[in-house]
């Protein structure tokens, strides 16, 4: 069964001009693309999205750049945490003044706050705003990770709705999907993971691949939950390449390079990221190829 952000959300890359400005049109543009092509929601500002090194204007901006392109038609989550519980909550505010669906909010990162940091500061998010929250645990980005009995305490509630889970640790979503209470849904957070995921009980995927594949990782969702595991188990092993190739570098650097080599150009990314190079785009290009997705 989707989630009640359906089971395919697109973290979206951020568009940038040759300036290296954000470029809104473009970022309209992708967005209504991906909601035509396999994506329920997307992320605005996440990991992919470059949140980083986005200013609070730029963000503001492209929540409601992105959030007019696809009202009515696909959902938008907006990535509004940061390392300041002061600044997410102003990141918040521009995201439901923006007409915002959800939030995703990721683990402070840099200052490693112990557990009961992590609850206060997930816990003020959901206070200062009644939009439904999707807490993001990605200790490999952030240094900190969302412990199972934290995650059972914020799941508790009502506005914390979702988890998008970047640990690729099986054995803790299982436990996690079993414990948690009726309501609260796990979105892998990892391409490659999802296949695993969904077949614990995990309702969609926060993906980058559905920038490229997204009717067909929404298929295997689907073959998954209509009990058809060996169809959706093909789909899996014949992404997977695609899935390895986006990660070949730092995202977003790998999925910006495949956007451009199939004529979805959206610019290269903010230093200090840099552009794939040469060795990286030619695994990029044949995993593409390999694909289908280059003609």
């Amino acid at each position: 069964m989707a989630g009640r952000f359906g089971s395919v959300i697109t973290a979206m890359v951020t568009p940038f001009r040759d300036d290296h400005a954000v470029d809104l049109d473009r970022a309209q543009e992708l967005a209504s693309w991906l909601v035509d092509n396999g994506s329920d929601a997307v992320v605005v500002a996440g990991s992919t999205g470059e949140s980083p090194t986005l200013s609070h204007h730029e963000k503001a901006e492209l929540f409601a750049a992105v959030v007019e392109a696809i009202r009515g038609r696909g959902r938008v989550i907006c990535g509004t945490g940061t390392y300041s519980t002061a600044e997410t909550l102003e990141l918040t505010r521009a995201a439901e003044a923006a007409g915002a669906d959800g939030l995703l909010v990721v683990t402070p990162y840099y200052n490693k706050p112990p557990q009961r940091g992590l609850v206060a500061h997930f816990e003020a998010v959901a206070e200062a705003s009644s939009l439904p929250i999707i807490l993001y645990n990605i200790p490999g980005r952030t240094g900190t990770r969302i412990e199972h009995d934290t995650l059972l305490r914020l799941a508790e509630r009502p506005t914390i709705v979702a988890v998008k889970d970047s640990t690729g640790d099986f054995q803790a979503i299982s436990r996690l999907i079993a414990e948690s209470p009726e309501g609260f849904e796990v979105y892998s957070g990892d391409d490659w993971a999802t296949f695993g995921y969904v077949c614990l009980g995990a309702v969609g995927v926060v993906s980058v691949a559905a920038h490229l594949v997204g009717p067909q990782i929404r298929q295997m969702i689907e073959l998954i939950e209509t009990g058809d595991v060996p169809a959706a188990r093909k789909i899996h092993e014949d992404l997977s390449p695609l899935f390895n190739a986006l990660f070949v570098t730092s995202n977003p650097i790998p999925v910006k390079a495949a956007l451009e080599m199939v004529g979805r150009p959206c610019g290269a990314p903010r230093l200090p990221l840099v552009p794939a190079t040469p060795e990286e785009r030619e695994r990029i290009r044949r995993a593409l190829e390999d694909a289908g997705l280059l003609g």
